[in-house]
């Protein structure tokens, strides 16, 4: 008699260890999925942050380029590579002024001034964002290590369509244009030297 109460007991202790067991699988399971969901959750976010800027952004080109028309001393390319931020009565605290480094922190924008020459004048360049993670901003997937990079260029009439401005097609404001940061890095580069 005294062996059967040993092994009800061991077998109640081997339930009791298997239950645990599931339990424990369960919650690391269910913490994995709410990880995964709170990470798609912050991408998702970080992505509209991002497009929300950079719409405001437009807008506010449209608006900048506008007015250069409506004034009749007013030139269209004599804009380009303005920092759009200084359009805008609104201050982000992901925007860190004037870069600094390379690149700006994790989940920050900068401007970049381009000085080829001596004799340019400051305040031309362009936008820097760089993201905290992988995300997708108007259809560019961009790496968390990858910067992305805007510039202010003008918007013309292509009445041909071949993408590039010739002398009768004529400009019709302003816009915020995707560039590949290590072009134009190698660009300012070359131009310094």
């Amino acid at each position: 008699m005294a062996r059967r109460p040993q092994s009800g007991s061991s077998s109640m202790e081997s339930a009791i260890w298997l239950r645990n067991l599931v339990a424990l699988v369960i919650l690391f399971s269910l913490w994995w999925f709410l990880l995964g969901a709170l990470d798609r959750a912050l991408q998702r976010a970080e992505e509209q942050s991002a497009s929300m800027v950079i719409s405001q952004l437009r807008s506010a080109l449209v608006i900048k380029g506008a007015e250069v028309m409506l004034d009749r001393h007013g030139r269209l390319v004599a804009h380009e590579g303005i920092n759009p931020f200084e359009l805008i009565d609104h201050h982000w605290r992901s925007y860190a002024g004037q870069c600094l480094g390379d690149i700006p922190e994790p989940g920050n924008w900068c401007f970049r001034d381009r000085t080829q020459k001596e004799t340019v004048k400051q305040g031309k360049g362009w936008l820097i964002y760089n993201p905290r993670q992988p995300i997708t901003i108007k259809r560019r997937r961009i790496e968390s290590d990858k910067p992305l990079a805007w510039k202010v260029t003008t918007e013309f009439a292509d009445r041909n369509n071949n993408g590039q401005r010739e002398q009768d097609e004529r400009s019709t404001g302003l816009k915020l244009m995707p560039v590949s940061l290590t072009e134009e890095s190698a660009d300012t580069l070359s131009a310094t030297r």
